[in-house]
């Protein structure tokens, strides 16, 4: 029996022990996620603030290099956020996610030949690349432009057409509130004597057929005083005093 229970307490020992590397791991795996993540801002922002730097600061291919970097850059990025912010909604995006990633590869492709030439002490062959290099930013931006703004009109269509149903149907509820509204006696009122307008129909022979002078109970909703909502404040108990 001793046996048994200590070759139990073991089994949950190394059961804790494996359980806490593991949690170890993940942790610090996490960790080094974050590190990793916050080391590639911080260092994109120095190369784009380098970037914009050179862009303005240095004439010649040098500053148009710079130029076609930074623009290169900032298009990209800016649709890769639109369109992974926007697929979580959209299912549909997920085949112009995958059109994006194709096309950057094109866009590394070029921003490290863009990098390269930075180095080129021969600006004067520089200045003589700098057309294809241009056209070769402009082509690949053009597209993840044309896929970023796409992307933002479908959501925007979207958004419009929804707020349309949703403005309808609130018409049409307002309507039907209204309605009872008119048909119903206000809270309170007395019953006698009322406008045959403010019965439902057949109501007035069925009370002319009783003998007893009482008016039949309305089939009517809840009071809505009656009806506590989270956003109301508690009534105040009232003193007996």
């Amino acid at each position: 029996m001793e046996a048994a229970i200590l070759t139990i307490l073991a089994l949950l020992f190394v059961a804790f022990v494996a359980l806490g590397v593991y949690a170890t791991v993940k942790v610090t795996k996490a960790a080094k996620r974050g590190v990793d993540r916050t080391l590639d801002q911080a260092r994109r922002t120095v190369e784009d603030t380098t970037l914009r730097a050179k862009s303005f600061g240095q004439a010649g291919a040098a500053g148009e290099l710079a130029r076609l970097r930074l623009s290169l850059r900032t298009s990209m990025r800016a649709t890769q956020e639109a369109l992974q912010a926007g697929v979580g909604q959209d299912a549909s995006l997920k085949e112009s996610l995958d059109l994006f990633n194709r096309l950057s590869g094109h866009g590394l492709e070029l921003d490290a030949d863009l990098k390269r030439l930075e180095r080129e002490p021969d600006r004067a062959w520089v200045a003589g690349q700098l057309p294809e290099l241009t056209a070769r930013t402009e082509r690949i931006t053009g597209s993840a432009d044309a896929l970023r703004r796409a992307a933002r009109d479908r959501a925007a269509r979207f958004a419009e057409d929804d707020l349309s149903t949703l403005s309808a149907q609130i018409d049409v509820e307002a309507g039907a509130l209204r309605h009872w509204t008119d048909a119903e006696p206000a809270p309170g009122a007395p019953t006698a004597g009322t406008e045959e307008r403010g019965r439902p129909a057949g109501a007035g022979g069925r009370a002319a057929g009783t003998g007893a002078g009482s008016e039949p109970s309305a089939i009517t909703g809840p009071d809505p005083r009656l009806t506590a909502y989270p956003w109301e404040k508690s009534a105040r108990p009232e003193t007996t005093t």
